[in-house]
């Protein structure tokens, strides 16, 4: 009989005094085997989260990472992960925690994991998908961006900037976490993983995506369109680097 996987959920929060306790609780009703939430806060969060996960933590695989040095969401991902991968991550999911992603989409994520793609993205744009409560413009933002980066980057997936995805944790080893593109641009991350991954056994699965009323920064847009020519220069992780770093490893070991 195979041994369960070790899952980690990497899920970055600020401000989520109304919805972190619940989200939680919902993925600990899951009851899946040897799974725990990594949940990233840094100082811009200044309502009641910490307390509330402080409240409920203890006896629970919940670990609570402050990230002091922190520069944005896209920091408190790659804290996590780098702390998911320090523990023995065999999968890592990256989810929101403020109502954004449905926690009982975390079991569809893992089966496909299980049936050996390296990663799995989420998508709003394909059958059985679907958008609530998100801005016109931002959809139409997502949208186009999705068929630009295509375009640019010979990618095919019909979401560029999804933020719920799942990766077997050999594939996040392989990217150089702390030479990211968008470590300062918050909606150019998912892009940028996409891309990396794109040679691999990739998937997507629909999901029903609960949006909110968000500004947009025009200089935000033109810095993504910079980078988006910029990742073109850079290779993505082919399955062949796997392979051999995982000989590797098993040799170290030996």
């Amino acid at each position: 009989m195979e041994c369960a996987k070790t899952t980690f959920i990497v899920m970055p929060v600020a401000n989520e005094e109304d919805t972190i306790v619940s989200t939680l609780e919902e993925i600990l009703s899951l009851n899946i085997e040897r799974l725990y939430i990594v949940v990233v806060m840094d100082s811009y969060s200044k309502d009641n989260t910490k307390n509330r996960i402080e409240k409920i933590q203890q006896g629970k695989p919940i670990c609570l990472l402050y990230h002091e040095k922190s520069t944005g969401v896209v920091s408190c991902y790659i804290h996590g992960f780098k702390y998911a991968l320090d523990n023995n991550a065999d999968y890592i999911i990256e989810m929101d925690a403020g109502g954004s992603h449905n926690p009982q989409d975390i079991p569809r994520f893992l089966s496909l994991l299980k049936q050996g793609y390296d990663c799995v993205f989420s998508s709003r744009f394909i059958e059985g998908a679907g958008i609530k409560g998100h801005p016109l413009y931002r959809i139409l933002l997502s949208k186009y961006g999705t068929l630009l980066a295509n375009l640019v980057l010979a990618t095919r997936l019909s979401d560029m900037t999804s933020g719920f995805e799942a990766f077997n944790a050999d594939i996040l080893r392989q990217i150089d976490l702390d030479n990211m593109l968008a470590l300062s641009t918050t909606h150019f991350f998912q892009t940028e993983i996409r891309y990396y991954c794109s040679k691999l056994n990739i998937t997507e699965i629909p999901i029903i995506y609960h949006g909110t009323s968000s500004s947009l920064r025009v200089d935000g847009v033109l810095k993504c369109l910079k980078l988006l020519f910029e990742l073109r220069k850079r290779q993505p992780i082919e399955k062949e680097t796997i392979n051999r770093s995982k000989i590797a490893d098993r040799r170290r070991g030996d």
